[in-house]
């Protein structure tokens, strides 16, 4: 039987912040051996006020590491969580989350993409099959950055957002005004504060920013994967993206009677069939 092994790695990016990673692959003195060569590489982002062991994601990162997979999943560094023990799992960096930025993100999945290209001969992935994966706000951080970055082979999103500007005209003039605004966690009835930088870097740089405009220019397999019940990010989000990229290698698949995460919390609770069938469309998106 396969045995996972997961490898624990801080990344510096090129302002000196860590990039906390997890490197998931098949333990190589496991008895089940899936693939004997270079393995594809998945890399996962995950969303706004998320982070890469929330809920679902280790056990989906458990799954697609396990069909023969080198996984890596990781937490952007302004995202607001520590970087050690339990820290992992809280918010308690509520600080570098105000200062967080659109921009800011992009450089940690380029940072991150240009450690394992200068390491790709250290580990068992084939830096030349990469599948980028993102959740919510992270899928239209994938879909930007797989529009300007050509070593991303396929991408996959899930409950993406199609427009990084989601913000009323009222909230954003007192965003002006009083330089922050503060977004309550619900579940841990937390107030993040978010600073005006990130407002500033969406109309700043509003091109790059564009995701619909990134989505038309996608000319990889894309897989976008939504469930019609979302009450965070609304499925007309991956019909936007679906319409903005018409090409063959473009596919939208609607999972019904299911939200944001596909039934799935924090803490994880356990799978469901709704998520379950998530993770093997990915698998078979990846594999083909």
């Amino acid at each position: 039987m396969a045995e996972l092994k997961i490898i624990p790695l801080k990344i510096p990016n090129r302002n000196g912040d860590n990039i906390t990673a997890d490197f998931r692959i098949i333990n190589p003195e496991s008895e089940m051996k899936i693939n004997s060569g270079k393995l594809p590489l998945v890399i996962f982002c995950h969303g706004f006020k998320g982070f890469k062991d929330w809920g679902g994601f280790p056990y989906m990162l458990d799954k697609i590491a396990l069909s023969g997979n080198f996984t890596v999943s990781f937490n952007f560094t302004y995202n607001g969580v520590g970087e050690d023990g339990d820290d992992l799992v809280n918010f308690t960096r509520l600080d570098l989350f105000a200062q967080n930025t659109h921009t800011r993100e992009l450089n940690d999945i380029e940072d991150l993409l240009n450690y394992l290209e200068i390491n790709k001969d250290v580990y068992n992935f084939d830096f030349e099959n990469i599948t980028l994966i993102g959740h919510s706000r992270g899928g239209g951080t994938a879909v930007v950055f797989s529009a300007n970055d050509k070593r991303i082979k396929k991408l996959i999103t899930l409950s993406a957002i199609s427009d990084f500007d989601r913000y009323s005209e009222r909230l954003k003039e007192k965003w002006k005004i009083d330089g922050y605004w503060e977004a309550e966690n619900v579940r841990t009835k937390q107030l993040m504060r978010i600073n005006l930088s990130l407002l500033e870097d969406i109309e700043h740089n509003f091109e790059k920013l564009n995701i619909e405009k990134a989505a038309s220019l996608i000319n990889i397999p894309w897989l976008i994967i939504h469930g019609t019940e979302d009450l965070a990010v609304d499925y007309s989000h991956a019909e936007t993206l679906k319409s903005a990229n018409q090409l063959e290698t473009t596919e939208l698949i609607l999972i019904e009677n299911t939200g944001h995460t596909f039934g799935v919390v924090h803490p994880f609770t356990g799978s469901n069939e709704k998520f379950d069938s998530v993770i093997e469309i990915i698998k078979e998106f990846i594999q083909n």
